[in-house]
């Protein structure tokens, strides 16, 4: 049976909403799919940074027949309540009713059929629904456009059985989806984009199975977790090369695979400077901030280089990008190393009765009358857990 292929290409997305919005969009064209009476035997979602995707295999070309029946008031009833059925079910006469008999007494009945549309005149209005429903934490609107998502909508590619399906969606400010016609908005297409600068030109597309595999020439990996698979594998070979290791950072992977559609990944160098700074420091600025990768030595410090995952192939094999993403960190470890110095300037110790002029809560005194009474809880349950009294109520009051 036909598959349904719907692909929403977009400014880029934020890697934290990719894939839940993947999931809804999945989630809101099966319901109305069922809901419309096509059935069907798999969806898949996938989303990219500029993209979001849906497969739905084995829908049927036509939706099923169906059969209603109604039951109405008894025969003999009062004409009001005869005329009320009639008009509730949209029928002349009681003569396109038949009656049955449900114990021992006869009801009236109405019997239709509704004959099922074919699948390509239903889809359009199933796609355009799901885009509007779409519910993003941010949205925006643009241009003279009255439509919001999440950003702005550059293609729609909406393809059943290999053709595109009629109409689009509307970027009026009653957005919805056409039937057909002309369209005041996005049509749906049979064509899309690859990669932002490694492909040109629109891409012909006749199926999820070639539109994946013409996405992978025009450099997109249209899979997050093989983008997560070759972000690891490639960044553990690299640092394995230079005799380090990769720091295990599930989570920093998940997000910069929601950063690129085309994985490329380099090494850059950590200025020697900087290494005197604790490692928690530098891990925080280059993870938090540029979403570098952190190496480790056979001993299991922090290494002096950093792994960068790239969007781009590049004729220098990387070179520019590397020396400018070293010149970035060393101006964001500066910043860090100046943070750290100037913090050590004065000592923690010092610093604590600075908390006699902070109001706690007005009933309960200052900050440093609350760390009182934390040292005392401390020092009260160091010898239940075999900790050192002194040490325990120390750390409280520097805490």
């Amino acid at each position: 049976m036909p598959e349904l292929l719907i692909e929403l290409l977009s400014e880029e997305i934020p890697a934290r909403m990719q894939a839940r919005a993947a999931d809804d969009l999945k989630r809101l064209v099966t319901e109305a799919l069922e809901k419309a009476g096509l059935a069907f035997e798999s969806a898949e979602a996938y989303s990219t940074p500029r993209r979001l995707a849906l497969v739905v295999e084995g829908i049927p070309e036509r939706q099923p027949d169906l059969k209603e029946e109604r039951k109405g008031p008894r025969v003999g009833a009062p004409d009001q309540a005869i005329q009320g059925f009639l008009k509730s079910v949209g029928l002349p006469s009681l003569d396109a009713c038949e009656t049955r008999e449900i114990k021992g007494n006869a009801f009236w009945f109405a019997v239709t059929e509704r004959k099922g549309q074919a699948a390509a005149a239903v889809l359009p209005a199933v796609v355009g629904d799901a885009i509007n429903g779409l519910g993003w934490p941010k949205s925006m609107r643009w241009g003279t456009a009255g439509f919001r998502w999440v950003r702005p909508l550059q293609n729609i590619v909406g393809l059943f059985a290999g053709e595109p399906l009629p109409g689009g969606v509307s970027l009026r400010e009653d957005a919805g989806a056409k039937d057909g016609g002309e369209v005041d908005g996005l049509p749906y297409s049979a064509a899309t984009r690859g990669h932002r600068f490694l492909a040109e030109g629109m891409i012909p597309v006749g199926g999820f199975a070639d539109y994946r595999e013409k996405l992978a020439q025009a450099f997109v990996l249209l899979d997050a977790g093989e983008r997560r698979a070759r972000i690891r594998s490639d960044a553990e070979a690299l640092a394995t090369r230079a005799g380090f290791s990769l720091r295990d950072d599930p989570a920093l992977v998940d997000e910069v695979a929601g950063l690129v559609e085309w994985p490329v990944v380099l090494m850059g160098d950590i200025d020697p400077e900087f290494m005197a700074v604790p490692p928690e420091v530098l891990v925080t600025a280059m993870r938090t901030h540029q979403k570098y990768f952190a190496l480790e030595d056979a001993n299991g410090d922090l290494a002096p280089h950093f792994i960068v995952v790239a969007n781009i192939e590049s004729s220098d094999k990387g070179k520019a990008i590397v020396a400018g993403n070293e010149r970035v960190l060393r101006a964001r470890l500066s910043d860090a190393k100046f943070f750290w110095d100037q913090d050590r300037k004065i000592p923690l110790a010092q610093r604590a009765p600075d908390l006699e002029q902070i109001v706690f809560h007005a009933r309960l005194g200052t900050l440093d009358q609350k760390v009182d009474r934390i040292e005392a809880l401390a020092a009260a349950l160091a010898p239940l857990v075999g900790a050192d009294r002194d040490r325990s109520r120390s750390a409280a009051r520097l805490a």
